[in-house]
């Protein structure tokens, strides 16, 4: 009995490690990419069913050539529902035009994996908050 528990608690250890190695990417590149103003391969990263509002978001917003973000910082990481949906909390910096102003706020983002990946469903604060929600 007790081998049984020690095997089942390492096999979930196990899958834990493997989800965060696989989100840490998705994040990371996420964020990689809002920074350097590639919206258009960040909006990949987002949910099918809300591709088409996050890019009129961006539109909307001018966001190509107003929106600098200039830093990020992933401040945590939460598994949620067995590992199939993650709380990603992060600081971001930017500046939106005509405002030269840097704003700074946490940025709350939700994480879903379907079909082997992991992909951007809401987000709350920061310059996208509304565009995901």
């Amino acid at each position: 009995m007790l081998l049984a528990l020690c095997l089942g608690g390492g096999c979930a250890h196990t899958k834990k490690k493997i989800d965060l190695e696989t989100l840490s990417p998705t994040v990371d590149a996420f964020h990689q990419r809002v920074r350097w103003k590639d919206y258009r391969f960040a909006s990949r990263y987002v949910v099918p069913e809300r591709q088409k509002d996050f890019e009129k978001a961006l539109r909307e917003n001018n966001d190509e050539k107003d929106l600098d973000v200039t830093d990020y910082e992933i401040e945590g990481v939460e598994l949620l529902e067995e590992g199939q949906r993650a709380r990603v909390t992060s600081r971001l910096r930017w500046t939106r035009l005509p405002s030269v102003s840097v704003k700074e706020e946490q940025v709350t983002s939700e994480f879903v994996y379907r079909e082997g990946k992991w992909l951007l469903e809401k987000q709350a604060g920061g310059p996208f908050d509304g565009a995901l929600p």
